[in-house]
């Protein structure tokens, strides 16, 4: 059992996403993070060992990675796939209570801004660690933030933006926040936002990368 998780592990860290995957090349025509999840289930391995010892560690390899600028992009989300091919199986255990999460994690581009590669990459990352992320998608309302929030009062909060334009409703959609759900915890991220704006606005936390976040997020859960 222990093998198979490592090959799960190896298919997410390197993007195998299944069988037809073309990448890695040599992985070619072997399983991949799609079919290896779901002979792990069938073969009766829980679907939190699954997370837990494969997905996981390999997302915190990615992520890692991706910091020390080892990886790009593409290679991180090529990843982030093989992870979803995965996650898919593992999502109705969730969805049922029968497997726990670790919290939820609202997202969302701010309004204004319809940039969503970064904001993809942190969602994925945080899924990967064993989250439930809602991801509000793009142009995304004050409203619609506190909606979610309302629906999801105990959620951690993203707020992401790629244009100096947008950060000024980065700060307003922070400050409605604040107002309303004051106990929230709120990060911000995105190429324009430094951690000097996320002082002057009253951010909790901001990091250049999607590794950073799940750190975070991993302390307020230790």
């Amino acid at each position: 059992m222990d093998e198979l998780l490592e090959r799960i592990s190896r298919c997410v860290e390197f993007g195998k996403s299944d069988k037809f995957s073309p990448y890695p090349p040599d992985m070619k025509g072997q399983d991949g993070a799609d079919e290896l999840a779901r002979l792990a289930l069938e073969s009766g391995i829980k679907p939190g060992d699954i997370l837990d010892k494969a997905l996981i560690p390999a997302m915190s390899l990615v992520g890692d990675k991706f910091s020390r600028k080892i990886i790009y992009v593409p290679q991180m989300l090529m990843a982030a796939k093989a992870m979803n091919s995965a996650m898919k199986h593992l999502k109705p255990f969730f969805q049922s209570g029968e497997t726990k999460r670790k919290g939820k994690f609202i997202i969302g581009t701010v309004s204004g801004d319809l940039h969503d590669i970064g904001k993809n990459l942190v969602a994925m990352m945080i899924e990967g660690n064993g989250w439930e992320v809602i991801d509000l998608g793009v142009d995304v309302s004050i409203d619609k933030f506190l909606k979610a929030i309302a629906e999801n009062p105990d959620a951690v909060i993203g707020l992401s933006a790629l244009l100096t334009t947008t950060m000024e409703n980065m700060k307003k959609t922070l400050a409605a926040i604040r107002e309303n759900y004051s106990g929230s915890k709120i990060l911000v991220g995105g190429a324009p936002v430094t951690m000097d704006f996320c002082i002057s606005i009253g951010a909790d936390f901001y990091s250049p990368d999607p590794q950073g976040v799940v750190n975070y997020l991993n302390q307020l859960t230790s």
